[in-house]
């Protein structure tokens, strides 16, 4: 992205490139009457194809019926000439992937206002094909759906796609579009659930470390919805089955009336708004002719910053093609994904120190806290001044609600209250906002307090821990060389996975600092803090990468069993030491312990290399 000397497409005079891609660029314009646009032209190479002209030439008649409040609507277009261009309105704000997650409330206006623009698309005849958080502009009144680059028409779409190829965008297809079958209006309703899921919780519902891991999961997965207001509504949309979805008009219906406000999103959505907005202005002054070559630049770098979120326009040469096949098992994938920058966001926690969060922290009713001396990577022990002990968790393995209906909120999180060890305790619990599946709790005993006022105690930890960690003050500060900062699903190297254990079916964090695959057998990889494996009974030195590992082998019956191999990384204090810890149960599988154990040694030998040096 880039300013431009100003040179007219059509009726358009373009002032900066906004985005490139394998099938041309789109461009920031302005038409005669001042309005701006987003001009798409295609590259001329493409152009000379009939078949690709003539593509082309249908998609802009079918465009140009789409209209509605919730659509950008199709300007102007010239399908002749000699490099192709569509003109649409220009939306300013930013993408729904810059601005999740959403509250419940903004979810709710979010939801309408994409069935809306889809009963307009689909009214045109045309099906989307790739409603993803980039074609999704939050204005200041409301969503707008934009980018029709890679829809069809839903009449005679066979003659108009390529047999035998997918296009969209893996995290957001339906099962039938990832399988390259015949699509209907209710694939773009499959998507619509998935963007609900992702307003919610951060990511796709479906997300994998691969492009074959997701879309093996889009076939086979059920999401996990635990978390997501309006639920029921988004397992409806989530149906496998294209027959079993809820038309747009159906969700609106179950939507019921949505009540008019002037503000939809939070406000650091509206903020952004205002901000792009004031930017593209800027960018948009004319620059006096001595104007120096810092100065232009610095004006360039307005346009870039303005252009990366408020237009979403993608071009479609870039999306994902896949065969038209069954989807298999993909291959144990790899951690490919940018970290969130969220300080919910488990990157983030694994720089927090558990401790830190609450102790000297007063919480209602219950007191000041005050951390005990051993804790672990993700979980501290405090006591509050009547001696009661609570605990705080980072990244454990998140439970679903006891409580019928949406979650309640906590400092603008989905929170969870249950009772656990046989009610005895109670616990309020939140999810991280990259993995769903994990979350950070406050647990609180009742002893010898009433229910009520152990959950009040637990609901005011939370909300406290959540307003430290996101101030920044609990991070940092950890000794150099130790594993909590490390992610351990990133460690094992696919390939070597593969080799040694075949083509997992599943796999992702279990906790914080423990990461699963399902092979024919489990395989786990942890980092925890306990005694040294070297005192634990029945362990047998072996020598790995040196260092000294130790081993033990679990046999269940003659040549069936498991493996579990451990080592001590660096210590963590008087009494305990850094683990790191692998363990594979074969079961079942017909591979002998020995031969399980000999493969977690290989393994080892490729993780140690990756761990921070102690």
């Amino acid at each position: 992205m880039k300013p431009l000397a100003p040179v007219h497409i059509g009726r358009y005079r373009v002032v900066a490139i906004l985005g490139e891609g394998g099938m041309g660029r789109v461009l920031l314009g302005l038409s005669p009457d001042g309005r701006l646009a987003a001009v798409k032209q295609i590259r001329p190479d493409l152009a000379q194809d009939p078949t690709f002209r003539s593509r082309f030439r249908r998609e802009v008649d079918a465009s140009r019926r789409v209209a509605g409040a919730y659509t950008a609507a199709v300007l102007d277009a010239d399908p002749e000439a000699p490099a192709p261009w569509l003109a649409s309105v220009f939306v300013n704000g930013p993408t729904l992937g810059d601005a999740v997650p959403l509250p419940p409330e903004s979810i709710r206006y979010l939801a309408a206002g994409l069935a809306s623009a889809l009963i307009e698309i689909h009214r045109a005849g045309l099906i989307h094909r790739d409603l993803k958080p980039g074609n999704v502009i939050l204005t200041d009144d409301g969503p707008r759906v934009i980018d029709f680059g890679i829809a069809r028409a839903a009449v005679g779409a066979s003659e108009l796609t390529h047999t035998g190829s997918v296009i969209g965008s893996p995290g957001f297809m339906s099962p039938e579009q990832a399988e390259g079958r015949q699509l209907t209006p209710a694939s773009d309703v499959f998507s619509l659930g998935s963007l609900l899921v992702m307003a919610a919780t951060g990511h796709s519902p479906f997300a994998g470390a691969s492009t074959p891991q997701t879309l093996y999961n889009i076939v086979h997965q059920q999401p996990d919805l635990r978390m997501v207001p309006f639920a029921d509504l988004a397992a409806a949309c989530l149906a496998k089955d294209p027959a079993r979805r809820p038309t747009p008009e159906q969700i609106l219906a179950h939507l019921g009336q949505i009540p008019p406000t002037a503000r939809p999103w939070p406000p650091a959505v509206h903020a952004a708004v205002a901000d792009q907005r004031a930017a593209v202005a800027a960018a948009l002054k004319p620059r006096r002719r001595r104007t120096g070559p810092l100065m232009a630049v610095a004006a360039g770098t307005v346009v870039v910053a303005a252009a990366a979120t408020i237009v979403g326009l993608t071009l479609s040469g870039d999306e994902a093609t896949t065969p038209n096949t069954t989807i298999a098992a993909p291959p144990p994938p790899t951690s490919t994904t940018q970290p969130n920058p969220d300080p919910l966001a488990t990157p983030n926690l694994r720089r927090t120190d558990p401790c830190k969060v609450l102790d000297g922290r007063h919480v209602e009713p219950g007191g000041q806290l005050k951390a005990k001396p051993t804790s672990r990577f993700a979980r501290c022990g405090l006591e509050l001044p009547d001696g009661i002990t609570v605990d705080l968790g980072l990244g454990y393995q998140q439970v679903s609600n006891d409580s019928p209906g949406p979650p309640e909120q906590v400092e603008g999180r989905p929170l969870i209250m249950r009772g656990v060890d046989g009610n005895k305790t109670c616990q309020a619990m939140t999810p991280t906002v990259d993995v769903p599946s994990l979350g950070i709790s406050a647990t609180v005993g009742f002893e010898h307090r009433k229910p009520e006022a152990a959950c009040k105690t637990a609901r005011s930890m939370l909300a406290e821990a959540i307003r430290v960690i996101r101030s920044g003050s609990a991070a940092g500060h950890l000794p150099q060389g130790t594993l909590q900062t490390t992610d351990p699903c990133a460690l094992p190297d696919p390939a070597t996975t593969a080799r040694l254990f075949g083509t997992a079916t599943t796999s992702g964090p279990n906790k914080l600092h423990e990461c699963k695959w399902q092979f024919a057998g489990p395989l786990s990889v942890s980092l925890d803090t306990g005694i040294d494996p070297g005192r634990e009974d029945e362990s047998q030195p072996v020598q790995v990468a040196g260092i000294t590992a130790y081993q033990q082998v679990d046999e269940v019956s003659p040549g069936n069993g498991g493996c579990r191999l451990a080592w001590a990384h660096r210590p963590f204090d008087d009494s305990w030491v850094e683990i790191v810890a692998l363990s594979y149960d074969g079961a079942g599988t017909g591979v002998p312990p020995q031969t399980i154990c000999q493969n977690l040694r290989d393994l080892a030998a490729t993780i140690i290399p990756k761990l921070p040096k102690p």
